[in-house]
């Protein structure tokens, strides 16, 4: 585990911001922090990077104490905050040149490290335009880059998609799949956009109150959200009251609703061949028919409601 925190606690003035979070990110996934405003991401975020010092619980980040050793941690560790802040009468290349001695990194050896990481985000041709000229997507672009120029082992990037155009923000999300990839990158991201965490995470959290309410893959936390037994997803042509009446005294079936020709079918057990049957049966039209997959929007409203 590259992070462990057990019974993680932050108050401010009274209030929990923080309330007992137990979270593990193993080496070398990408994890997504989900939650409303206020759930406590950003305070997790604070304490991980050592910025704020918990109130109770342990926590570990690549084997350090944040809030004892925050300078090992943070060698460690490379963040991008939602709001990237650059000097904006400094290059792209200047405003690398300066992070990396900041990092204690020699001018010799960061020479080479900036032109890799500029070619790796796509800014090598604009590295000498004044970062005050740059548009959201490429400021985001430079972000990764200050990230990449430290080689962390992992990187906590806070909603890194934010109003960027969706070819903009389907290549910075590419990007970061390459992070874990090419580099074996740990990443953590925090984002409200939940198709875009669905499409590269591999397990997701989803806080609430402080507190860790869900976590596991999509398809895990899908097979949750529909409880004991599962549910089945069909398209049929004519389908009437005496199909819907035959199909909810089917064995196993214990729902059946109508949405015009799609029916949802809750079931216990997987009922496929028998719902066939019997539509072919009653003279409809069975044009679809499979196990329903949750997105992670659906299971995450899902859990609000609850």
């Amino acid at each position: 585990m590259i992070v462990e925190a057990r019974d993680l606690r932050k108050s401010y003035n009274g209030v929990q911001a923080v309330d007992g979070l137990t979270l593990e990110i193993r080496e070398g996934e990408i994890y997504g922090l989900l939650g409303p405003n206020g759930s406590g991401k950003t305070t997790t975020i604070l304490i991980l990077l050592g910025l704020t010092e918990p109130t109770g619980g342990e926590v570990r980040v690549c084997g350090f104490n944040p809030t004892r050793e925050p300078l090992k941690v943070k060698r460690l560790v490379g963040y991008l905050p939602e709001n990237v802040g650059f000097y904006e009468d400094l290059t792209a290349r200047e405003n690398l040149r300066f992070i990396a001695r900041l990092n204690g990194i020699p001018d010799r050896e960061s020479k080479k490290r900036i032109e890799e990481v500029l070619e790796q985000v796509g800014l090598s041709e604009v590295a000498d335009r004044p970062v005050g000229t740059y548009s959201r997507g490429m400021r985001q672009r430079l972000g990764i880059a200050d990230v990449l120029i430290k080689q962390p082992r992992l990187a906590i990037l806070d909603e890194p998609t934010t109003g960027i155009d969706p070819e903009g923000a389907s290549q910075i999300l590419d990007m970061i799949v390459r992070m874990r990839d090419e580099r074996g990158m740990t990443i953590m991201l925090s984002s409200h956009l939940l198709h875009q965490v669905q499409r590269i995470c591999d397990r997701v959290g989803i806080m609430h109150r402080g507190q860790l309410v869900a976590e596991g893959s999509v398809d895990e936390l899908g097979a949750r959200t529909s409880g004991e037994g599962l549910e089945l997803e069909a398209q049929v042509v004519g389908a009437g009251p005496e199909l819907i009446a035959a199909l909810e005294a089917l064995a196993g079936v214990r729902e059946v609703k109508a949405e015009g020709e799609r029916l949802l079918i809750r079931c216990e057990e997987d009922v496929r061949g028998a719902i066939a049957r019997t539509v072919v049966e009653h003279g409809a039209e069975l044009l679809e028919l499979r196990r329903r997959s949750f997105t992670l929007e659906e299971i995450y409203l899902r859990y609000f409601q609850e």
